[in-house]
Formats: structure tokens, sequence, C-alpha cells
């Protein structure tokens, strides 16, 4: 996960936690409101962006 100011990416890290009202939740519908932190980053302010990503790794194959 990026956290995203003015443009410029002040922090990368991963998900340590996601909450829907006061349950742990492995993902949340979009539309939806929900909690989230960030592993060491605790100072998100009115207006950062939190852009999520999945690194997915494909093993190449000889043809």
């Amino acid at each position: 996960m990026d956290v995203v100011r003015n443009g410029q990416i002040v922090h990368s890290g991963t998900l340590s936690s996601l909450k829907r009202f006061k349950d742990d939740v492995r993902e949340v519908l979009e539309g939806f409101e929900c909690g989230l932190t960030i592993e060491g980053f605790d100072q998100i302010q009115v207006g950062d962006v939190i852009e999520a990503h999945e690194l997915e790794k494909i093993s190449r194959k000889l043809e």
C-alpha cells in the first residue's frame, strides 16, 4: 500500500489491519466504510490517497 500526498508517495507499507464496524475482516466491498492501519505509518492527513496493489508472480514456461 502506498500513501500519496500531493502527488508524492510519502509511505509504502503493508496493511496491518482492516475493520468493518468493530470486526476484523479480510475484505470490504466497494462503497462501504471501513477502517485500516498501515504498518509503520499513523500520520494520515485529509486529502491523502491510499493506493492498494497486489503483486502477482507468474512463472515463465519453456516452450
